[in-house]
């Protein structure tokens, strides 16, 4: 294949020009193009290329990435400078343009990871595994996150984004594993007990006395996993031994001995600090992380009143159940107590009893989850943390804000409130963007108004049709070609055998047709468009058909899922489970098809993924993934609403097709031909005007799908 020819300085300026805005950016690009100038032209090709993808996202990164791009390409490859290039708009996406800016200046921090890349393990690759792990351990419900530093500020674990320590992978995933242990046990047997800061404080060397205390810290809560993780804690042995040797002073045994006992606490650590100062310390290992104890006391600082509240407001609410029914007994003067408490520090798993005026009680799961935290962090549950809150003395929502405001769409908390996380398709950059479109099931709110009757008795004649024309499809017979026997002959096949006969090949023996009637195993999704261009007879009509569809499939037998779908931006994705795969078509899901009411736009590439996830926890042969719109991908001040929408809409299906999903598209959108054979197929979608015809595209779709 001929190379294109290299451009010379004035095409070469014209292009920089325009990609980089240099009208309105005021940019001097001579440098870069007479940078270019030199390049043989598939280097100017490849530089140009990216100066546009990269200008797509943000014209600042694409600028700083054509003044780095020479250095670069000395010490990478092109897929490395890609791996680079795609590292920085990630971070630009997740964190801003700063640490983007960061990226791509540090080529040489990211050349010396790409070789530890090469032995060691990713953050994002291993998170999946270490989060089960550390959610299985006692104690706080602990995140993790990726951070500039390994340490917990007892809330989250943070671990660098690559660790790449020992030659091999295995043992490098093994030291991410030891530093969630071992920062877990921090957290967990009280090393944040005493008060660090105002110890720190009045030391002359607060950096060498902080170091002495973690030294003398590991030796502790490597005793307590020895005894909880026995087999975790060889491994940690193992793994300290080949990276330092042993490199423990002579003295050091002998001097930390009380504190590898079963009653040791941080409390003692901290006593032989001042004694150990002019010792020598072990060298620490690298999964031993470091202390922050100033992160520690903000994240309590904000913990504790947090649980506090939310405990009195839990027992408010206990008592006010306690005395329902009772009015001659009313609430306000219960005692409620904690039996049978272990100091968390030296207990291995926590043991509480909750007794109401000297009474055992039943600890709720949020409950017990709260108790366990607060005695956690200050060693038993106070007395005036079990008294249960006066009307209206605290406001929830003050600290839940805080946890679901919807634009820390980065935090951590995010999983365990049900959202979900999707990658989305930028066509410009012919890349994904990671984690980029927020995704929550909302509940909708059911409507017992008698609709479905409504709609029932309005089309009781094509539901009688409907009915027939889908027993009918239940009951087809298959007509299977190429068999060894069957009642009639294949006459394709017979043409071809008689074929290879007169050439000299055998003849084949499958030369019959035969008619059989397999099992049905058929799962379909519909994906219904909840957007606000739906308002007034389109929603209407959504819902008739949703019906008709409902009692034809409840005919034909098979499992079904309705999804309602809609959004305000990546951040505020929502779909809305009318009816679950695993639930009867009854008056519940009726009244909630009878709910469904317009809402926001059409954001339609995290939907397809989120109901192809849920489409794919199904065991079944066939599976369907049919939407119902009324038009293209939408949204609200957003590029997405163009180009963009439609080519991530196309990419989510083109995933839902790789893992075996077949998708179609229904839509009332005249308009839909300019667009719909782009993303489906041109066979795969259908423009209809009139609600009953509906139910027989479906039967359609689903005869083209199973004969």
């Amino acid at each position: 294949m001929a190379q294109p020819p290299a451009l010379d300085r004035q095409a070469l300026q014209q292009r920089l020009d325009e990609d980089l805005e240099v009208e309105f950016s005021y940019r001097d690009t001579t440098p870069l193009v007479e940078m270019l100038s030199e390049m043989p032209p598939a280097r100017q090709t490849f530089i140009l290329d990216w100066v546009r993808r990269i200008a797509s996202t943000h014209i600042e990164i694409a600028y700083q990435f054509a003044l780095h791009v020479r250095s670069a390409m000395e010490r990478m490859d092109e897929p490395m400078i890609e791996a680079w290039v795609l590292r920085a708009m990630d971070a630009y996406d997740s964190s801003g343009l700063h640490p983007a800016i960061k990226a791509i200046q540090g080529v040489d921090q990211f050349v010396r990871q790409g070789r530890e890349r090469a032995s060691g393990v990713l953050f994002e690759e291993q998170v999946g595994v270490l989060l089960p792990f550390l959610h299985g351990l006692s104690g706080r419900r602990l995140k993790l996150q990726q951070g500039d530093a390994l340490y917990t500020d007892s809330e989250v674990i943070y671990l660098p984004d690559v660790m790449a320590h020992l030659p091999d992978r295995r043992d490098n995933f093994l030291l991410y594993k030891a530093a969630v242990a071992y920062h877990w046990a921090q957290a967990r047997y009280g090393t944040f007990h005493p008060d660090l800061m105002g110890y720190l404080q009045g030391q002359a060397a607060p950096g060498k006395a902080l170091r002495c205390f973690h030294a003398l810290e590991t030796v502790r809560l490597t005793a307590r996993i020895e005894r909880q993780l026995p087999g975790l804690a060889r491994e940690m042995r193992h793994l300290e031994k080949r990276l330092q040797g042993d490199a423990r002073p002579a003295c050091w045994a002998e001097l930390t001995r009380p504190l590898q006992g079963p009653q040791a606490r941080a409390e003692d650590s901290l006593a032989l600090v001042e004694r150990l100062l002019g010792e020598p310390l072990p060298p620490p290992c690298c999964f031993h992380g470091e202390l922050r104890p100033e992160a520690v006391a903000a994240t309590l600082a904000a913990r504790l009143p947090r649980e506090k509240a939310q405990l009195r407001v839990a027992l408010k609410q206990i008592a006010d159940e306690l005395h329902e029914g009772h009015p001659q007994q009313p609430a306000g003067h219960d005692r409620f107590e904690i039996a049978d408490q272990e100091p968390p520090q030296l207990a291995e798993d926590f043991k509480m009893e909750l007794q109401i005026n000297g009474k055992s009680a039943p600890i709720p799961d949020g409950v017990k989850s709260t108790l366990i935290s607060i005695t956690q962090d200050l060693g038993e549950v106070p007395n005036d943390y079990l008294v249960p809150a006066g009307p209206g003395e605290y406001d929830l929502r003050e600290y839940s804000e805080e946890l679901l405001d919807p634009e820390a769409v980065w935090s951590g908390a995010y999983h365990e409130q049900g959202a979900f996380f999707y990658k989305e398709w930028d066509y410009r950059r012919k890349h994904y963007r990671k984690d980029w479109c927020v995704m929550r099931e909302m509940k909708i709110k059911p409507v017992y108004d008698g609709f479905v009757e409504q709609v029932m008795h309005k089309y009781r004649r094509l539901i009688t049709h409907l009915r027939k024309t889908f027993e009918a499809m239940r009951d087809e017979d298959r007509l299977l070609k190429r068999q060894v026997f069957g009642d009639g002959v294949d006459i394709d096949a017979f043409v071809e055998a008689w074929a290879d006969v007169h050439t000299g090949l055998e003849m084949s023996d499958r030369l019959f047709t035969r008619m059989h009637r397999e099992e049905r195993n058929i799962a379909v999704m519909f994906m219904v468009d909840m957007s606000g261009s739906t308002q007034g007879w389109v929603n209407e009509a959504e819902r008739e058909a949703l019906v008709l569809l409902a009692e034809s499939l409840e005919t034909l037998g098979d499992r079904y899922a309705i999804y309602g779908f809609t959004g305000l931006s990546r951040k505020r994705c929502e779909v809305f489970p009318i009816k679950r795969f695993d639930e009867p078509y009854d008056t519940e899901v009726k009244a909630r098809i009878s709910g469904i009411r317009p809402g926001d736009y059409t954001r339609m590439g995290a939907a397809i993924r989120h109901l192809s996830w849920r489409l794919g926890q199904v065991e079944a042969r066939t599976k369907l993934l049919i939407t119902l719109s009324d038009g293209k991908p939408d949204d609200y001040h957003d590029a997405y609403r163009s180009e963009y929408g439609i080519e991530d809409t196309r990419q989510a299906l083109f995933e839902a097709h790789r893992d075996g999903i077949h998708a179609f598209c229904i839509t009332i959108d005249e308009k839909g031909q300019d667009y719909l054979p782009h993303m489906y197929g041109a066979a795969n979608y259908t423009v209809i005007s009139e609600v009953e015809k509906l139910p027989l595209k479906v039967s359609d779709i689903y005869k083209k799908i199973t004969s």
